[in-house]
């Protein structure tokens, strides 16, 4: 057993917190949050500091080069890659909202493996997108970003069929680019059989909104 010995410790936002308190770890496990120390455990001093769960970032995306071909970074390599990004900030969940799934995929399957420490991760995929939506090539150079084909949806058959790929493909969620800066957007027929799919299968849905109006599209369906 290893306890985390007088800390100031978040248990939850709504309650107050422990002062000078002890989390006894057993394993990969929290065992239990309270005041005394059992005889025989290892301690480390946390006094001064603050304890808290794990922050969750639910808004990022693999999608820079640095993850291209998963699959085959070192695994030394991917985790300080993963450390720097997240873990050291405290982030032991993320959401991706919109990457190359099946590098996403590949990055998730190293670290459930243990291959990998990092983060527990969960994904859209690529995101349902109007046509026209991909950024020029240009755009991709500079950002520095993996080069990803967006399914592009123009009618509520389409985005059955997207997202019924995507929830068979073993995605966690659903994202839809409700509109294009040119102003394409998705009709409200697509996003709607889009959400109705995913419900159905028990997954979320995120949108991602240009304006007012992709808003209140959004929230219509």
């Amino acid at each position: 057993m290893l306890a985390l010995v007088g800390g100031t410790i978040y248990t939850s936002p709504a309650e107050e917190p422990i002062r000078d308190g002890v989390v006894m770890i057993d394993g990969e496990k929290i065992a239990e949050v309270g005041s005394s120390v059992p005889q025989n455990a290892q301690t480390i001093d946390c006094s001064g500091l603050t304890v808290t769960a794990g922050f969750w970032n639910s808004h990022m995306h693999f999608a820079e080069r640095k993850w291209a071909n998963a699959e085959t970074i070192p695994a030394p390599e991917l985790g300080r890659q993963l450390h720097d990004m997240l873990t050291r900030y405290g982030f032991t969940s993320v959401f991706d909202l919109s990457s190359m799934w099946q590098n996403t995929k590949r990055l998730r399957d190293r670290l459930e493996s243990g291959e990998v420490l990092g983060p527990r991760i969960r994904s859209t995929g690529e995101g349902l997108a109007p046509p026209g939506a991909a950024p020029a090539e240009t755009v991709y150079n500079m950002m520095g970003w993996i080069k990803t084909p967006f399914p592009e949806i123009e009618d509520a058959s389409q985005a059955v069929s997207a997202t019924r790929k995507l929830l068979n493909e073993g995605v966690d969620a659903i994202k839809l680019f409700v509109s294009t800066p040119t102003n394409n957007f998705l009709p409200e027929d697509a996003i709607e059989a889009a959400v109705r799919e995913a419900h159905q299968a028990r997954k979320p849905v995120f949108a991602h909104p240009n304006n007012g109006d992709d808003v209140l599209r959004s929230k219509r369906c």
